[in-house]
């Protein structure tokens, strides 16, 4: 068993072109005994956004707090708090915060490629 304080853990801004105003901490993956999942908390600010793409995995989205969109396929759809959200693999995709405060998630990807940093 692992529990750590989530609110303690570094995080780091998000470099990936087209990214702006996100960061991101690495709660749980296999580098913490994970084997099957990571779990990582996003923080995007005001006006900021992910970058529309695409990836040959899934991700589950739990909305902490804030307000955004999430563009898929072209669609926008509102997110709020505690709102769950799932994409699929091979979906085009990308969150945006559309309110006056920071939209926190939670977003859990399958270990593997989508967990590869650098």
């Amino acid at each position: 068993m692992l529990l750590i304080d989530a609110l303690q853990e570094k995080a780091a801004v998000v470099e990936t072109p087209h990214a702006e105003g996100v960061e991101i901490q690495w709660l749980l993956d296999e580098s913490r005994g994970a084997p099957h999942f990571a779990m990582r908390r996003f923080c995007i600010s005001p006006g900021g956004c992910t970058p529309y793409h695409r990836h040959h995995w899934e991700h589950e989205v739990y909305i902490l707090s804030g307000s955004g969109i999430l563009v898929l396929e072209g669609e926008e759809h509102p997110l709020e708090r505690d709102t769950a959200a799932l994409v699929a693999a091979g979906e085009k995709h990308q969150f945006r915060a559309t309110g006056d405060k920071p939209l926190k998630m939670l977003c859990l990807v399958p270990n593997g490629p989508a967990t590869q940093r650098g």
